[in-house]
């Protein structure tokens, strides 16, 4: 199993932090802590890795549920505010 297969060595845990990414297949998992963001495509095939990537999501599904079904939500996440765009350093220059 590839290590984007494996839950348990990249650190996912939904809502946890502003960095972790789950991958599976082409389909990203972004998490943040007021929302986690989805991206991309899977392709399920009828074989071993498809079967390996099923679970791999279901369980990424069943981890963002069960943190969900754990929290006092609020009604709605208020959306960031419209601020204006500012410029900063190039921290590669």
């Amino acid at each position: 199993m590839a290590k984007d297969q494996d839950p348990d060595r990249d650190g996912f845990t939904p809502f946890a932090d502003d960095a972790a990414v789950r991958s599976v297949g082409a389909l990203s998992f972004e998490n943040g802590t007021e929302r986690i963001a989805v991206h991309g495509s899977l392709d399920i095939t009828r074989d071993r890795s498809g079967l390996a990537q099923a679970r791999l999501l279901k369980r990424t599904l069943d981890a963002v549920v069960t943190a969900l079904e754990a929290a006092d939500l609020p009604e709605a996440v208020a959306d960031a505010p419209d601020a204006p765009p500012r410029t900063v350093r190039n921290p590669f220059a």
